[in-house]
């Protein structure tokens, strides 16, 4: 299973948010490279950058950040947070993501979404699956579609798309442990997808037991600023 750091971005610094709340925001860091670098340098390999200002103004407006985090590390990062064009993913790839989420735009223009899996292959594209009681959270995390987590992950899988990130909304930032049971049941109906987990992880228990359920990444973010895991327990993964 993969280890994926999560660095959340607001006016540059490397931050927390709680169920998505804007309001609700932690600042760690000033300097989110030095935060990618000790990641890379305790063995990490992948690392999720979300653009919160980018989400916010429909545009990527971080990619200085994650140019010079590409730049001045090898780490593997896939980008989300304000894409909403094919030439938006464009930058994301030139600023040096190696694979790009597409969060709410996958929800509410799912053409745009398969055009950009035909066009740019779907190991460069991951689909976010945002949900809440099972059902994928749309408007910032604001509302409910009425579509399921397991219709929406299918309904991609049939379009070619292999990878999603799976967040629960209402363990986002609360360190209140990730959904194992809405995974294990979505491991067993949809077994060709990849599908990582993101919301809750809190401890090293967390993560064993994901991996124990087969899933093929898990994003941790808080646990990892507050210290309930830290990166010396999670070598066996790296």
């Amino acid at each position: 299973m993969e280890i994926i750091p999560a660095i959340d971005l607001i006016n540059g610094q490397c931050v927390r948010l709680t169920e998505g709340d804007f309001a609700q925001q932690t600042t760690y860091d000033a300097d989110p490279l030095a935060v990618a670098q000790r990641f890379e340098a305790a063995g990490v390999k992948r690392l999720h950058l979300v653009d919160l200002d980018g989400a916010r103004a429909k545009r990527p407006v971080n990619l200085p950040v994650l140019e010079r985090i590409a730049r001045h590390t090898s780490l593997h990062i896939d980008f989300g947070g304000g894409l909403q064009s094919e030439d938006a993913v464009h930058q994301a790839f030139d600023a040096g993501a190696r694979q790009i989420t597409a969060g709410s735009i996958a929800v509410r223009e799912p053409e745009t979404v398969n055009g950009w899996l035909h066009t740019f292959g779907a190991d460069r594209i991951i689909i976010g699956a945002d949900y809440r009681d099972n059902h994928i959270s749309i408007n910032a995390w604001a509302e409910q579609s009425e579509r399921t987590l397991r219709e929406f992950v299918e309904g991609y899988l049939a379009s070619g798309a292999t990878t999603f990130i799976c967040t629960d909304v209402s363990k986002d930032g609360k360190l209140q442990g990730p959904s194992l049971a809405t995974y294990t049941e979505l491991r067993e109906q949809l077994p060709a997808a990849r599908l990582i987990a993101s919301g809750g992880v809190t401890t090293i228990a967390d993560v064993e037991a994901l991996a124990a359920v087969g899933m093929h990444g898990a994003i941790i973010g808080k646990a990892i600023y507050e210290g309930t895991i830290t990166l010396e327990q999670l070598q066996p993964w790296l």
